[in-house]
């Protein structure tokens, strides 16, 4: 066998860094749990004070104190022997509400790994693996990866993006957040806008379950399980779909149904993930992100539903347009975007 070392060398180093990701991942998940990053975050510790400030052992802190001091997740201070967490750091791993937090997205790889089995199941059928199959760990992960996005975009930058929805909203008016999952979009709009009415629909009763305990008093959101294809309902002036579309079977049907259900001057907003329009404009690091999780979650979720057409959450803007376009809406454009996702408008 030869091998070029100027080839091979840089390989290597790319998977060592790889294991020590996929490793630490873990890591990730118990120093969320136990506190141990937000702790650090209010100021300079040694093992002991931090094992001290969080109940836990410290020669099991020191370590993982190494370990996130050799990913970067923390700051090593060799002069004291300290470890501290600089504002950035602590705006990604420590503080719940900050708009760039990371340590909740992590908390659905215990879900990726656990369910490992059951995906090597569906590579060799083809049938796919209904969402509601998968290990309980992924729907909060799954939230918590989204909601911090949601919270810092969705009132202030997107919805002021759409035509003449702020004023609708403001005004009152009838609107439906399909396939709303554990509901934090619901909920956002339904917070900002007390004199409209929202629906949160989802076909997983565990999420809907979930969302309705979240409603602690707001009066004008209620939760319904509900497909995107045939949900109750119609003349609403406003439907939203927050990463969604793509993880359907069917989504031609559930845009069809959206759009019979609009009132004929009402709007969609499509809220997916960020991507272009082939897979070489996505081989970066949020396209290998979401091509992992596609494979995971989007692709089987939509394979196990009719039609199957499993679109992945790399689909694009431009297949994600012809999709809304046959499901019968003639005007489509990207209203705006982040690093993560892109919000379409779609008018009759």
């Amino acid at each position: 066998m030869n091998l070029d070392m100027s080839k091979l060398e840089p390989l290597l180093g790319t998977v060592v860094n790889e294991l020590g990701a996929a490793s630490n991942g873990a890591l990730v998940i118990l120093g969320d749990k136990l506190g141990l990053f937000r702790a650090l975050a209010e100021a300079e510790m040694t093992s002991a004070d931090l094992a001290r400030k969080t109940g836990t052992n410290e020669r099991m802190v020191r370590e993982w104190l190494s370990a996130q001091a050799a990913s970067g997740y923390i700051t090593y201070h060799k002069d004291t022997n300290t470890f501290s967490m600089s504002p950035e750091q602590a705006a990604v791993f420590a503080i719940e509400d900050s708009p760039v937090t990371m340590a909740g997205a992590f908390s659905f790889l215990s879900a990726v790994y656990h369910d490992e089995p059951k995906l090597a199941e569906t590579f060799k059928t083809g049938k796919g693996l209904h969402w509601g199959e998968h290990c309980n760990c992924l729907f909060c992960g799954v939230e918590r990866f989204f909601r911090p996005g949601y919270r810092a975009n969705l009132v202030a930058e997107w919805l002021p993006t759409l035509d003449g929805v702020v004023e609708k909203l403001e005004r009152g008016a009838k609107v439906a957040d399909v396939g709303c999952g554990h509901g934090v979009s619901t909920l956002l709009m339904a917070e900002a806008f007390p004199k409209s009415q929202f629906i949160g629909i989802d076909y997983h009763d565990g999420s809907i379950a979930h969302a309705r305990k979240q409603i602690n008093g707001t009066q004008n959101v209620r939760f319904e399980v509900g497909k995107a294809q045939d949900f109750a309902g119609d003349g609403y002036d406003f439907v939203t779909m927050f990463d969604a579309l793509h993880d359907m079977g069917d989504p031609v049907g559930a845009i069809r149904h959206i759009r019979k259900a609009l009132k004929d001057d009402g709007t969609l907003m499509l809220v997916e993930p960020a991507a272009g329009d082939t897979l070489a404009d996505n081989l970066n690091p949020v396209g290998r992100a979401y091509y992992a999780g596609s494979t995971h979650m989007c692709v089987p979720t939509s394979l196990n539903q009719e039609v199957g057409l499993a679109l992945g959450a790399q689909a694009g803007a431009k297949r994600i347009t012809e999709v809304v376009q046959q499901g019968g809406f003639s005007r489509v454009r990207k209203a705006t975007a982040t690093p993560f996702n892109m919000v379409l408008e779609a008018r009759a």
